[in-house]
């Protein structure tokens, strides 16, 4: 037997697809262990191995494939706790962390504090040299002032370097002298360098990104290096990959050298799978959200395609390497319930976190949770929580909402958890607008595919919020992220700068400069084991109309590119900008220039199969459980409202809302206004009762 895993390491829990070879799968959750998520990773591995009677030797042998998702460098930059960095740059720019784009934050906040750059002053050391926007050479580097740098770093004991110099995106020779210097001199150090990282214009993003990589760099390199350590004296002799936060996945050593793509990684592989589970059931568009223990992540997908951005922050501080475009806030399972100045209730974003977790859970939390409300409110069993491995304790949460908040807000306790429940679904749903309909999108047009152990206990009432018709439950929706993972492929992002106006491209540069990243590319993926005859590519292009600040990125096909179809492209600018904006210039004779040129190589990977059930038609009465009371947010009462097993839940079975459908790793409830059908796959999906003809026949292939 041959096995693959996918595992996601989350703020409370650390997720598990253990993938058989037949295409089915099983899920696993353990708590994770933030101290070092190696031990809660070893931890799921081991239970998967009793499970399959085998030693976690023989086990991790038949294993061919682990891809991991990690937080270990979006924490370290979260919590200042990354590498001691220094920084070499232009004489002239050694304050550029703090200045930034001179772009005030919040605009009438005349005490907002600057962010706390990751390299402190004392280490950020200017160098002589100067090259002008077209990469000549204004003043020649004086190596000196190198020397006296490294000097001042080894005396330091500092751990990595970043290397950035103005305009080296258009000439890196300046870096590169540098940087043999310090390979030289220091060769145990982490060292970034712009020009191989990041060779793109915009000097702050360029640092930033490049300070972002070395600060977090020696922190992955030692948890991959001990990890893999780990997994091979465990016996595991197959292939690791690593997720990036663009969507797609590197091998360990190349995660090592470009460390920043892990950054903000965790949630990418939920639009990933959220393509999967839409389109077998005909969807080619859909919103994807993830409500975890910490956190909920919200993302759109439009033609089968999740949207990137190479404008993304971390802690205040600026990422500019493609990533897909998610927003995420402090709202999840474990978000704590509080009071402010103006004594209204709040929701998040500080979270209890696995330890000390909820109140329920009844090791040591003192603060009420989003999961403490569920338990009150009947959404979840106590006695079934994890599928009966974790006990919850309800007078506990009860007493804890009563003391924090109701008496505090002078409301009883139900009505304190009723409100603990609106208000964090408020919030989630105002996350999906930031997806949508301030990108000109109207949230009704998808369906919303949930996720995590927390989101379908409050899907109905999220899309009731946006007015969303259909809402998508995956199979393994508690473990999304890591289901996505053994979906995803190897992704390469490459980026040229040629600012030039798109009537002045000169063909032979654009055309060498896109085959470059290409061959690049091919390269790369080589060196992963990919064969070329699995190599794709993408293109497309920063563009903006003359005299504008911010640019759009367009993609464009592989015959733009080569047969230089500039009115092709031209168009695809015009139809971008008015569906973003509004409006466009095509009309007014307003020139067109581009900035960046982008390649994406990826290299595809064998996927998991989806299997198909057979009908067994609409009675679900098979998976009933019993009744139990619940609170109906919309009547504001409880009811005694039916309760489902999920795994017994067939193909084309049916339940009318309100009802309750639990599984081992998370619980779903349906509201009166939703019913409820399984698809061919296993997953639930989920209508507004008087719309639901006009979508379940896609169930159905109708």
């Amino acid at each position: 037997m041959k096995y693959r895993i996918g595992i996601d390491v989350g703020g409370t829990f650390t997720d598990f697809l253990l993938a058989f070879e037949d295409g089915t799968s099983r899920i696993y959750k353990v708590l994770s262990t933030p101290d070092d998520p190696s031990i809660g990773l070893m931890t799921g591995l081991s239970e998967m191995a009793v499970d399959q009677n085998l030693s976690l030797q023989d086990f991790l042998q038949q294993v061919e494939t682990i891809v991991h998702g990690t937080t270990v460098t979006t924490n370290a930059v979260l919590t200042y706790n990354g590498a001691k960095t220094g920084l070499l740059t232009t004489v002239g720019l050694r304050d550029c962390l703090e200045m930034r784009r001179g772009i005030r934050e919040e605009q009438y906040n005349n005490r907002f504090p600057n962010v706390e750059p990751l390299s402190p002053r004392n280490l950020r050391r200017p160098v002589k040299e100067r090259l002008n926007y077209a990469g000549e050479v204004l003043v020649p580097i004086d190596l000196s002032t190198v020397e006296e740098a490294i000097d001042l770093f080894i005396k330091e004991k500092v751990e990595a370097v970043a290397i950035c110099f103005m305009n080296s995106f258009a000439n890196r020779d300046h870096e590169e002298k540098a940087a043999q210097l310090i390979r030289e001199r220091m060769p145990d150090t982490y060292l970034t360098v712009s020009s191989t990282l990041l060779p793109s214009i915009r000097f702050y993003d360029r640092v930033s990104t490049t300070v972002l990589n070395s600060y977090s760099g020696p922190i992955l390199r030692r948890y991959l290096r001990s990890l893999v350590k780990r997994l091979e004296d465990a016996g595991f002799a197959g292939t690791l990959l690593i997720m990036q936060s663009n969507g797609g996945v590197v091998s360990p050593q190349v995660a090592e050298e470009r460390a920043a793509v892990t950054l903000l990684s965790g949630p990418a592989a939920g639009p990933v799978a959220g393509i999967s589970y839409t389109a077998i059931n005909g969807f080619n568009d859909c919103l994807t959200v993830d409500m975890g223990g910490t956190s909920f992540d919200a993302a759109l997908i439009k033609n089968k395609t999740h949207l990137i951005t190479s404008e993304g922050e971390i802690n205040r501080l600026r990422l500019a390497l493609p990533m897909l475009d998610i927003v995420t806030i402090g709202a999840g399972g474990g978000s704590i319930g509080w009071i402010d100045e103006g004594g209204l209730l709040r929701m998040g974003p500080q979270s209890a976190g696995s330890k000390p977790g909820p109140i329920c859970y009844d090791i040591g939390g003192e603060l009420p949770a989003c999961t403490d409300a569920d338990l009150v409110l009947g959404y979840l069993d106590a006695d079934f929580f994890a599928g009966g491995r974790m006990k919850l304790n309800y007078d506990k949460a009860a007493k804890g909402i009563e003391e924090k908040l109701a008496k505090k807000l002078k409301l009883d306790m139900v009505e304190a958890a009723a409100g603990m429940y609106n208000v964090i679904n408020v919030n989630m749903a105002a996350g999906v607008r930031e997806v949508t309909v301030k990108k000109g999108e109207d949230p009704r047009d998808y369906p919303l595919v949930v996720a995590g152990g927390a989101g379908p206990n409050h899907a109905c009432m999220i899309a009731l919020e946006l007015e969303i018709p259909v809402i998508v439950v995956p199979k393994e929706s508690s473990i999304f992220c890591a289901a996505g993972m053994l979906m995803s492929d190897l992704k390469h992002d490459y980026v040229r700068t040629y600012p030039v106006q798109l009537k002045n491209i000169d063909r032979d540069k654009f055309t060498g400069l896109f085959k470059e990243m290409a061959n690049e590319g091919t390269e790369d993926l080589f060196k992963e084991n990919i064969p070329r005859d699995r190599v794709e590519y993408f293109y497309s292009l920063d563009m903006r109309y003359t005299k504008q600040y911010h640019e759009v990125n367009v993609e464009i096909s592989a015959s733009d590119v080569f047969d230089f179809n500039l009115d092709n492209i031209a168009l695809k600018f015009h139809n971008l900008h008015n569906m973003l904006y509004g409006y466009s210039l095509e009309n007014e004779g307003t020139p067109i220039e581009i900035i960046n040129m982008r390649a994406t190589c990826i290299g595809r990977t064998e996927k998991p199969r989806f299997i198909e059930e057979k009908y067994a038609g609409e009675d679900s009465s098979g998976a009933y459980k019993r009744h139990r009371k619940a609170y109906l947010p919309n009547a504001r009462s409880y009811a005694d409202v039916p309760v489902f097993d999920g795994a017994k839940l067939l193909f084309g079975n049916r339940i009318s809302g309100p009802a309750i459908v639990e599984q081992v790793n998370t619980t779903a409830f349906i509201t009166s206004e939703y019913s409820l059908i399984v698809d061919r796959y296993g997953s639930f999906m989920i209508f507004l009762k008087d719309r639901e003809k006009e979508f379940a026949g896609r169930i159905f292939n109708e």
